[in-house]
This record gives C-alpha cells, sequence and structure tokens, in this order.
C-alpha cells in the first residue's frame, strides 16, 4: 500500500513577463504571494511508520523557499521565465535531490485563482494492453 504526504508553503517574490497580452503590466515589476505544495509517494517505513519524516520534508522545502522567498525571479538561477509552470518545474527539480520520491508539486496564487501542478510520470498511470 502507498501513501501520498503534503506539505504546503508560502513565499513572496517580484517578477516580470514578457507575453502579449496584459503586455503593459505583466513587463513592469510586480509581485504575488505564491502558495506551493510538494507531494511524496511511497510506503510508510516499518519503524518509523511514516513515508518521509515532516521536519525532514520542511527542511528540504525551507532551502528551496529560501531560493524564492522575497527574491526578484527573473534573477534566479535556473528557474527561466517566471511563469507557474516553470516555478513547478524548479520546486520539482530541487526537491527531487533531496526526496527522490516527490511525485507533484503546485503552485497556486490564490488571489487572482491561478494555478499549476507538475504531475510526475510516475503517476500516469500506464493504459491496459487489450489482447
Amino acid at each position: 500500500m502507498f501513501y501520498e504526504l503534503s506539505q504546503k508553503f508560502f513565499f513572496e517574490a517580484a517578477h516580470t513577463l514578457d507575453r502579449e497580452l496584459d503586455a503593459e503590466g505583466s513587463r513592469r515589476i510586480h509581485g504575488h504571494t505564491y502558495q506551493a505544495q510538494v507531494t511524496v509517494r511511497g510506503a510508510p517505513h516499518a519503524r518509523s511508520a511514516m513515508i518521509l519524516d515532516l521536519g525532514d520534508l520542511n527542511a528540504h522545502i525551507n532551502r528551496v523557499r529560501n531560493q524564492l522567498d522575497h527574491h526578484f525571479l527573473d534573477e534566479v538561477p535556473g528557474l527561466g521565465p517566471a511563469t507557474l509552470e516553470s516555478l513547478c518545474a524548479f520546486i520539482y527539480r530541487e526537491l527531487l535531490a533531496m526526496v527522490p520520491n516527490v511525485v507533484r508539486v503546485r503552485v497556486e496564487r490564490s488571489a487572482t485563482g491561478d494555478r499549476c501542478e507538475l504531475v510526475s510520470a510516475a503517476c500516469i498511470p500506464t493504459p491496459l494492453k487489450v489482447h
């Protein structure tokens, strides 16, 4: 039996975005409050009965959060354009090096209702083969 364990975190950040719609406002430096959620999947360890100690997960998340919180996202190495998709991919890549069973990363801006979710290929069911 497998379980999924999630932890949320928040960060505040500024960025610009080169886009066609709302171009003037997007190209100016502006900021958002972001909420991210990281999900790990696995079987509980026999001794601890935990997939991963939430304290350990929180410590890893804080390492990534510190790269984003109160930063100008355009200047974060390895992020690329400061889109929700790029933020999901960045958080996933950074955490995967420390927490190999990360299966999902969600980033949202609840003030605007925008949300993006990266789902690891390990979560996508394989189609059944019909013989």
